[in-house]
């Protein structure tokens, strides 16, 4: 059954193996046809993987980040974001605005989404690939992170990709449907408007370190 339109949820990126990287808190903007839309609110509490002494992942050389001991820590989020996830697909393709007003898209290469629901909290766990394509109004498009998802790939031992050719024939594809403006790049949704009064999350609910759906 669709998760309906309001509804507190969560996305979770996951490093190797089972360690949480990332979550997100966010509410289901829709649950219809073309997949599960969340929108992130501007201030919305969400929590990055760092090391015990606080240091983020592009603040310390890869493979010592591998190598050490984390924890998670909340930060708030700076834009406002609406976040599709396409069934069986392996990205996330990201409406930012700005003042409410349509800005880009950001198309997150990424493991396929695969949903939970515990009754009190649902939410979609997936694994980010760092390669990623930034897409203007006009949809002219560039890579994003390249140079970092090739030295990543380089330290296997710690990296949570084990098949870079899978990665860029997913980026390639979806730039087919960039350049001949194909969904999501049609218009779908880029006038989103979230409920007035959808309050804004103030805490990463319980359950957010669940195991993973996978």
């Amino acid at each position: 059954m669709a998760w309906e339109t309001g509804r507190l949820v969560l996305r979770r990126h996951f490093l190797r193996g089972h360690q949480l990287g990332r979550v997100w808190v966010g509410r289901v903007a829709a649950d219809d046809e073309h997949g599960l839309w969340i929108w992130i609110a501007p201030g919305s509490p969400w929590l990055d993987v760092v090391t015990t002494d606080g240091r983020r992942l592009r603040e310390v050389p890869f493979p010592e980040f591998g190598a050490a001991d984390k924890t998670m820590a909340q930060f708030r989020w700076q834009g406002a974001t609406l976040m599709l996830h396409q069934e069986d697909t392996a990205n996330s393709t990201w409406f930012f605005f700005t003042n409410g007003t349509f800005t880009s898209w950001y198309v997150n290469l990424e493991r396929p989404g695969r949903r939970w629901d515990d009754t009190t909290l649902c939410g979609i766990d997936t694994v980010d690939y760092d390669l990623d394509i930034l897409v203007q109004p006009d949809r002219t498009w560039s890579w994003k992170d390249e140079d970092e998802f090739q030295h990543h790939l380089s330290h296997p031992a710690h990296y949570w990709c084990d098949n870079e050719q899978q990665v860029r024939d997913e980026g390639e594809r979806v730039v087919k449907l960039i350049e001949s403006s194909a969904f999501p790049f049609n218009g779908t949704r880029q006038d989103f408007q979230p409920p007035a009064d959808w309050p804004l999350p103030t805490s990463v609910p319980p359950g957010w370190n669940r195991p993973r759906a996978w």
